[in-house]
């Protein structure tokens, strides 16, 4: 059965109106509450980070948890990463983030964690929508629980990513923008406390500029500051700080991808987990080194879910989000940079030199907007170019086409040697998927 609320990443919308419109919210914390309420101890944790709908989001969702009998303990401002930290540490049974991550500060979200830190499974996300709608058709009068903040929490997180550390970044000059959302206040402070001479940017938050022309969907901004400020790293996150960006001292960008085959030289683990949407320049510079690629579906939840399936420890997404299992049980800005950084101040090499043999190949993407939706399989005319695509290419380029989980487009992906080519050959199995499907 297809869900209605949850989408990849929880539930998301526009704050204010349906699936985030008040009755809904109360209906998830209530819903949320009876998952929970057989527990001795039924505690939940809620955390957001710096959209201005958050505070009554949060307060609307622990109405419903309190209504259910759920105990609420409100984290305030945090990451969602830290949400999952505090959730498996802090003895709550679940937690949930309030957040749309890299969205605009009109779209909010409410995504749920387990006791043991990791989002809650598709079942149960189609179990427990079941029982929001069973709620809402009762039509409940919502009640708000007002906020009381521990910000004890949020040191908890804060001392045990200082704790995972183990050189010093004394001497070291770093831009970090926090892209005015979650990480605003804890990421420059985290970094200071390991020496860091840290300088900060999109640490203003006003409610409305998360995310706006900054963190790690606007990297330019922060290569021209680390160039500016002849700075020997820098890095971005986006709102809620489960993704980074990196930037080398001479301004070169490290994705997640890099990110990847930096920690992948130093973990030397059996393989690394990532997406088909990852660079084939990664899966050739990890075979260079005697290391394997393992590839999942688009989406951090398939990342992990591979990486607990195989018991490998390193995994993540071109987008930034790297999940390193011994620390974290989902992706984690923050820790992402420790441990680059970690390798860096301990090799006494900058990012540059740490992801050499990386060649990234050119890439094209386009999208097919369509009106009758067939299996591709069938065909014929765009499985040809896709066959004469790869026959052309060979080892030196890759295609992939597959369906968006969320609009009705047809996804393209062509790497290859050249622009030229890959652009002309996306074009051409985007005109078939555009004949065969109009």
């Amino acid at each position: 059965m297809s869900r209605k609320l949850f989408g990849t990443d929880g539930i998301r919308g526009v704050a204010g109106k349906p699936p985030l419109d008040e009755p809904t919210v109360f209906a998830f914390g209530a819903a949320l509450g009876e998952w929970v309420a057989h527990h001795a101890t039924p505690r939940v944790v809620i955390g957001m980070d710096t959209r201005e709908s958050g505070p009554w989001l949060a307060e609307t969702l622990a109405g419903g948890l309190a209504h259910a009998g759920a105990q609420v303990c409100f984290a305030g401002l945090t990451t969602t990463p830290g949400v999952a930290y505090l959730t498996r540490t802090e003895d709550f049974v679940a937690g949930v983030m309030i957040s749309a991550s890299h969205n605009p500060y009109e779209d909010n979200g409410l995504k749920a964690f387990d006791h043991s830190g990791f989002k809650l499974p598709d079942q149960e996300e189609r179990q427990m929508e079941e029982r929001i709608f069973a709620i809402l058709a009762q039509n409940p009068e919502p009640k708000r629980l007002v906020q009381t903040v521990d910000p004890a929490y949020d040191r908890h997180y804060l001392d045990y990513l200082a704790s995972t550390f183990h050189a010093s970044l004394k001497g070291y000059r770093i831009v970090l923008d926090c892209a005015n959302g979650a990480a605003s206040y804890i990421g420059p402070e985290l970094f200071r406390m390991l020496g860091a001479d840290v300088v900060a940017t999109g640490c203003t938050p006003d409610g409305k500029n998360i995310n706006k022309d900054c963190g790690a969907l606007h990297v330019d901004a922060l290569r021209d500051r680390v160039l500016s400020e002849g700075a020997h790293f820098g890095a971005a996150f986006d709102g809620d700080a489960d993704r980074c960006m990196l930037v080398s001292g001479t301004g070169r960008v490290i994705d997640g991808d890099h990110a990847l085959l930096i920690a992948a030289r130093q973990m030397r683990p059996a393989a690394v987990v990532a997406t088909v949407m990852s660079n084939l320049g990664l899966e050739r510079a990890l075979e260079k080194d005697g290391l394997k690629l393992v590839r999942t579906a688009v989406g951090d939840r398939y990342v992990i879910e591979e990486m607990l399936r195989s018991g490998l420890n390193l995994g993540g997404e071109q987008s930034g989000h790297v999940i390193f299992r011994d620390y974290a049980t989902t992706g984690d800005g923050l820790l992402t940079a420790l441990r680059i950084f970690e390798i860096a101040a301990q090799q006494q090499r900058g990012l540059d030199e740490l992801a050499e043999g990386f060649t990234v190949y050119p890439q094209k993407l386009v999208n097919v907007r369509f009106k009758h939706k067939r299996p591709l399989e069938e065909l014929p005319s765009v499985q040809a170019e896709i066959q004469s695509t790869e026959a052309e290419f060979g080892d030196a380029g890759r295609v992939l086409v597959r369906f968006s989980g969320t609009e009705p487009l047809a996804r393209v992906m062509v790497e290859g040697p050249t622009l030229e080519r890959v652009s002309h050959r996306a074009h051409t199995i985007a005109n078939a998927i555009e004949a065969a499907l109009s």
